[in-house]
């Protein structure tokens, strides 16, 4: 049995009232898309949801996802250069991740 995906809450400031807001909705689905995405996805996805909103998107998003600014600009500038360095068969990049333990020990 598969464990559940973690779908992250929004933190944005209509989400946090209490009463009702047309956003809730849509940025639940949003959390729950991204939790079905894979990490270079869910950064491409966050950069052109914020390049549609514009001014403060990195911000908006930011809130609403829990993903960091940062990570949401290096994921614009991917899609701005075509994702030429990103090939298709890997998640990762070249030597990204945990290194190996046998490095660990030198």
């Amino acid at each position: 049995m598969a464990s559940k995906p973690i779908v992250n809450k929004c933190q944005c400031e209509n989400c946090q009232k209490a009463e009702k807001h047309p956003d809730k909705k849509l940025h639940h689905q949003i959390n729950l898309l991204l939790s079905r995405l894979d990490e270079k996805q869910r950064r491409w996805y966050v950069a052109i949801e914020s390049q549609r909103i514009g001014y403060g998107g990195d911000v908006l998003i930011s809130q609403i996802t829990g993903i960091d600014e940062k990570t949401i600009r290096n994921g614009r500038k991917e899609i701005d250069e075509d994702l030429e360095n990103n090939p298709v068969e890997r998640i990762r990049g070249k030597g990204a991740g945990r290194p190996l333990i046998e490095k660990k020990r030198q």
